[in-house]
């Protein structure tokens, strides 16, 4: 069967999304490296930096299954820069907190992350981020479950 025209465009931004989310961890992981992180330790931190959360509110707000959460989460703990603290809310779902480790290195990767994003963000004019930014809302949106909306 062959597609039509619009179902052929779908793809092809399709395959551009999936080649772009490669380019990002990659630049992720370079911006995250010298703090000692990768670009999903760096994502977890990022989440849990206002307030401590569950590993599975963790995985719900980045839109990934609890089980990578929870394998990043560890990694976390073992190496210091967060801690898995009770939650009055549940007794066996712990929070996520990161340690003052933990906000430094988030610190250290944000500041990195501010000038990487100016450099970039100068190679593109706005009214392409915009309009990348609402087709990629929009997709994001006819590819949620109709009970997650």
């Amino acid at each position: 069967m062959q597609l039509s025209p619009r179902g052929l465009a779908v793809s092809e931004l399709a395959i551009e999304v999936f080649r772009a989310n490669g380019a990002l961890l990659a630049a992720g992981d370079a911006l995250a490296r010298p703090a000692g992180l990768t670009s999903a330790r760096w994502q977890v931190l990022g989440v849990i930096d206002h307030a401590p959360a569950t590993v599975a509110d963790i995985a719900r707000t980045m839109g990934l299954r609890r089980q990578s959460v929870q394998q990043t989460a560890d990694a976390l703990t073992a190496d210091g820069l967060a801690a898995f603290t009770e939650n009055p809310r549940h007794r066996r779902a712990k929070l996520l907190a990161p340690t003052e480790a933990g906000h430094r290195a988030l610190a250290e990767v944000e500041r990195a992350h501010a000038d990487w994003a100016d450099a970039l963000a100068a190679s593109l004019a706005p009214s392409q981020i915009e309009a990348a930014t609402a087709a990629l809302r929009a997709l994001t949106t006819a590819l949620e479950p109709e009970g997650s909306r």
